[in-house]
């Protein structure tokens, strides 16, 4: 299997592509095909099941989401990556979101849609599991959406399959994000 990766993807390392499932896989397009048929099973589990927001459901949900396709699904990556606090720092941090998130919805420090836009950016920002981690911080933060009576945001309408201006946009969004600029994401998420 050969790797290309669009613009902005976290690459996959050599003990990280050997945990590739489907051993018939061996173009980036097949593979993205057979990881987006898995999605779409745990979006719909995802969607029926009781939303929990804790670090273990989020691991769950990640499982759910790659559990055909990657070996390491649900498990935090074991090295560094292009983007994502120390690896010994994600169980730590992801926790420490949590519970700023759910100070700000008690406490309604921000408009639901900023504070779901702020909660996508960290969990991006953290990187937890060797790759998914966009898909997996999307569909968390729609479940956090859903479960506070808001509607899930549209993401430019991107998809797995997402045209290149729209994964650029995206991607360009979440940079301005990480100095304290989020007049972008939130134009993105419901645009």
């Amino acid at each position: 299997m050969k790797f290309e990766y669009e613009f902005g993807a976290t690459p996959i390392d050599g003990d990280e592509a050997a945990c590739l499932i489907p051993k018939h896989i061996t173009v980036m397009p097949e593979l993205n095909a057979f990881e987006h048929a898995n999605i779409l099973m745990a979006e719909q589990w995802a969607l029926n099941s009781k939303f929990e927001f804790t670090v273990s459901y989020m691991k769950k949900l990640h499982k759910k989401m790659f559990d055909q396709t990657w070996k390491w699904a649900g498990e935090y990556r074991k090295t560094g990556k292009n983007i994502g606090v120390d690896a010994y720092r994600i169980e730590s941090e992801l926790k420490q979101l949590i519970e700023d998130v759910t100070y700000q919805i008690e406490n309604r420090a921000f408009e639901f849609d900023e504070i779901a836009a702020r909660f996508h950016h960290r969990l991006v920002l953290i990187h937890a599991f060797p790759n998914g981690n966009g898909r997996h911080a999307r569909l968390m933060t729609d479940l956090l959406l859903k479960k506070n009576g808001k509607e899930r945001f549209s993401w430019g309408s991107i998809t797995s399959s997402c045209d290149k201006m729209t994964r650029r946009n995206y991607i360009a969004a979440l940079r301005l994000a990480d100095i304290h600029l989020l007049f972008a994401l939130l134009a993105f998420v419901r645009s």
